[in-house]
């Protein structure tokens, strides 16, 4: 299994270095002051990660995309310790649209 260390590395290769962070029913990408609702993102690629002996290893991070061509990454906690400090997190990531690519 591809350590979440190594997606990361590979994700900023890529151009999508830059976190996405919800705050309530819109989000940014780290850095940037456009502000997105969840209509206008989508993820392109979802890794999921599984720690096999504790839960507390489990994360999932999502490669996203804006309609305006901007890139970046959301990573959370998977399961149990899912981003519940959020409690907008689950409705906006329920809204974007998963349109997955083959080359990230």
């Amino acid at each position: 299994m591809t350590p979440l260390s190594t997606v990361l590395d590979r994700l900023r290769e890529k151009g999508y270095g830059r976190e996405l962070i919800i705050t309530g029913d819109r989000a940014h990408f780290e850095g940037e002051p456009t502000a997105y609702e969840p209509s206008q993102l989508t993820i392109v690629k979802v890794y999921r990660f599984e720690g096999e002996s504790d839960p507390a290893d489990m994360a999932v991070i999502y490669a996203v995309r804006s309609d305006d061509g901007q890139v970046g990454y959301l990573l959370n906690a998977y399961g149990t310790y899912s981003d519940q400090d959020n409690p907008h997190y689950d409705d906006f990531i329920r809204g974007v649209l998963v349109d997955e690519q083959e080359d990230l």
